[in-house]
């Protein structure tokens, strides 16, 4: 999906505006309806659904696809849509062009568009301002979650606007800051730039002046993704412990339907499972359908990124089917294990007076240690 990136240009300037569009339904059984907004400095398309009955003051949650997907596909694979019948909120998605980006990935690493009040940052945070006037929907009670690059644009909108959002959820995604071209945006996907915490954070800060309440963080991510490397993920959680002002020793740990939960209250949690590659995990037999880079896991990652912010009191687990038996620590076994060391992973190395971070995959890793210590990976 990202292989080709290097050849990533874009072929109109960030004025672009794009033809008017009237209301209607995609062709590929999503229910998700495209709307005009204005302004559009970053030339995007907007697509909305509101369950039957909604309610004044609903909560939006917005969802961002990644290369080579539509809004639509991404929503059908996901399940938005399926949980905001459920649930009761609004969705709004975002769908780049192939003018802008010839694989329709958002421009994640472009200045441009991941600066406050330019490009396709702009015209998100537009889109979202737009539907809850609209609708009536609730400001306070917006959320927003995407998928590799559409992962690092939420980890955009998240740092450019955090007003906006009451939540994100980034999903095989990489930190604020990781890029500013498209060879820095290649050589972060093989591994996230070395920053102390507090570095990262500060990237965050200095990009719109806002000085919190910060949004609360949900981290997805695979220990088999070789397309995003997982220390993006090690690189994200630094930035939004900084952000909180959280001890990574104040984490509690878990195993929740195969995968390991590390959390920090309801301010911050980050999901690693030891058997996914690149893409969203889902679990079919609730919300959701397999296709590409929409994984089955047995897991749904967005009814669980629901409950986290809060639109869901109490998780609904489907009735498994049959299957193959999967073996993992009884729930016993995994609340006896202590919680690594994790400051100890984040090893400070001195050159030249000059602190940096090693977020190399190794034993200390956080998120190694954690995957070992519940059994999930031996080596």
């Amino acid at each position: 999906m990202w292989r080709k990136l290097v050849t990533l240009m874009r072929l109109d300037g960030p004025g672009a505006k794009p033809n008017p569009v009237k209301a209607r339904l995609v062709p590929d059984a999503s229910p998700l309806g495209e709307t005009a907004f204005e302004p559009n400095p970053g030339n995007l398309r907007m697509f909305q659904y509101l369950p039957e009955g909604l309610k004044s003051g609903a909560p939006l949650v917005v969802i961002l696809h990644g290369c080579g997907q539509t809004a639509a596909g991404y929503d059908l694979g996901a399940g938005w849509c399926q949980l905001a019948d459920q649930l009761g909120f609004a969705v709004l998605a975002a769908e780049q062009k192939a003018v802008n980006n010839p694989h329709t990935c958002f421009d994640w690493f472009n200045p441009e568009d991941i600066t406050r009040d330019s490009g396709e940052a702009a015209s998100i945070a537009t889109m979202v301002r737009s539907m809850v006037e609209m609708h009536s929907l609730d400001k306070g009670r917006v959320f927003i979650t995407g998928l590799s690059a559409g992962g690092a644009m939420t980890s955009v909108m998240l740092a450019t606007y955090p007003e906006l959002f009451a939540g994100g959820a980034i999903i095989a995604g990489l930190p604020y800051g990781a890029a500013q071209n498209v060879r820095d945006a290649l050589e972060s996907m093989r591994s996230a730039p070395l920053r102390l915490p507090a570095q990262w954070g500060d990237l965050v800060r200095a990009a719109s002046g806002h000085q919190g309440p910060w949004p609360r963080i949900s981290i997805w991510h695979g220990a088999l993704d070789t397309t995003v490397n997982i220390n993006n993920a090690q690189a994200l959680l630094a930035q939004w412990v900084d952000l909180h002002g959280l001890s990574l020793t104040a984490a509690r740990q878990e195993l929740a339907d195969g995968a390991v939960r590390l959390n920090w209250g309801d301010a911050l949690e980050l999901y690693t499972l030891a058997a996914l590659g690149h893409g969203t995990p889902i679990d079919s037999r609730d919300v959701g359908q397999q296709g590409p880079f929409i994984l089955e896991a047995g897991i749904s990652s967005s009814r669980r990124i629901a409950q986290f912010w809060g639109l869901e009191q109490s998780l609904t687990r489907p009735v498994a089917k049959a299957g193959p038996a999967r073996s993992f620590p009884t729930k016993a076994e995994t609340e006896s294990l202590a919680l690594p060391e994790i400051e100890a992973a984040l090893l400070l190395e001195k050159s030249d007076g000059t602190a940096k971070v090693s977020m190399a995959l190794n034993a200390e890793n956080l998120i190694w240690r954690a995957l070992k210590a519940v059994g999930l990976i031996r080596r």
